[in-house]
């Protein structure tokens, strides 16, 4: 067992809960208010639906493993947008250091990716299929 994929799959796992339950609250504290949240900030209001389903759907992707770079890229986006368009003049402390530890995990799964009891890593690939 590598310690290294022990690592990725625990920051993939609370990573994924994380925004599981951030897209969870959206929806129970009404999702139209969040989207005239966002349209408050200068954004469309259809893109709380769409940041919405990318947390829960992606959140629950990174838990069972399944599309763990391509999830995490579109977290990573969340998380530049949510730091440059809403917490950064709160300033570091109180503002974006939460934000900015998301970012850098997403970043991190995005590249290494985890496959340790991940779904990815019991579909066949052409680099598998041409083990065999």
């Amino acid at each position: 067992m590598n310690k290294h994929e022990i690592g990725a799959l625990l920051l993939r796992v609370v990573l994924g809960m994380t925004f599981f339950a951030h897209g969870l609250s959206k929806l129970q504290e009404g999702i139209e208010n969040t989207a005239g949240w966002f349209a408050s900030m200068g954004m469309p209001g259809i893109l709380a639906y769409v940041v919405t389903g990318i947390e829960l759907i992606g959140g629950v992707a990174l838990i069972v493993g399944l599309g763990t770079k391509i999830v995490s890229v579109l977290l990573a986006l969340i998380m530049v947008v949510a730091i440059v368009k809403v917490k950064f003049g709160a300033g570091f402390m109180g503002g974006y250091e939460l934000d900015l530890v998301l970012l850098v995990i997403a970043v991190y799964l995005s590249i290494t990716g985890s496959s340790m009891l991940s779904l990815d890593s019991k579909i066949p690939t052409k680099e598998t299929q041409a083990q065999l």
